[in-house]
């Protein structure tokens, strides 16, 4: 089971006491999340509604887009780096 830190947005580190970076344990993505939600469970609805990726939140393992490896089942290694982003969009014409 890798040990891995989660680097917070503003946004979600209410839900996790306020904390900026956490640490999680799991050999995905998805593992890493549930053992997040165990432990803040409002973060959970935030990252992975219904259990898959919430549509509003950008992942990123030691900078790689999850979206283009293998979503919630990319594996990360002891050490990794999981940092979470809001989504950003809109604009005006």
């Amino acid at each position: 089971m890798s040990t891995v830190k989660i680097q917070l947005p503003t946004v979600l580190r209410q839900h996790a006491g306020g904390a900026k970076t956490v640490e999680a344990t799991g050999d995905t993505v998805g593992e890493v999340f549930a053992d997040l939600a165990r432990r803040y469970p409002a973060l959970a609805a935030q990252l992975a509604p219904d259990g898959d990726l919430g549509v509003f939140v950008n992942v990123f393992v030691d900078d790689e887009d999850i979206r283009y490896l293998d979503g919630l089942d990319t594996p990360v290694r002891d050490d990794a780096e999981i940092t979470i982003l809001p989504a950003v969009a809109g604009g005006a014409r």
